[in-house]
């Protein structure tokens, strides 16, 4: 995987099916949210590799500041970014980690089909 999210004050799994699965992690600051991730994540040969990334950590080089930006997800291609999508309505930074976590959810299936296909990959390969 690419640049991995360390280091949040909370982190979760959540299964979707054998070979995807949503991580996601955050941390607050006197209950706001001050940083976030939220991944869907497809398990090719033994590894975890990034399908998308919705992300807000301003303090970092090449961090996102939601706030200042809007939401937006990154769309990776042979382990790497292969492009932004920002066309997404304004959310608040308290709420992002919970729309996008519904947002994958939902489109989880058009998504993990983009990536088989982008890496002529099958789900019945592995």
């Amino acid at each position: 995987m690419t640049d991995e999210p360390k280091g949040y004050d909370r982190e979760f799994t959540t299964v979707i099916n054998r070979r995807s699965q949503i991580r996601a992690g955050f941390s607050t600051a006197k209950g706001d949210v001050t940083r976030f991730f939220v991944q869907l994540e497809y398990r090719y040969k033994r590894n975890w590799l990034e399908v998308v990334r919705f992300d807000h950590n301003p303090d970092t080089e090449f961090g996102h500041d939601i706030t200042k930006d809007g939401l937006h997800m990154d769309i990776y291609r042979d382990g790497e970014k292969y492009r932004v999508r920002n066309d997404f309505p304004p959310v608040s930074l308290n709420r992002a980690p919970r729309y996008c976590t519904i947002y994958i959810r939902e489109h989880a299936d058009r998504l993990l089909r983009r990536f088989e296909q982008w890496h002529n990959v099958n789900a019945t390969d592995h």
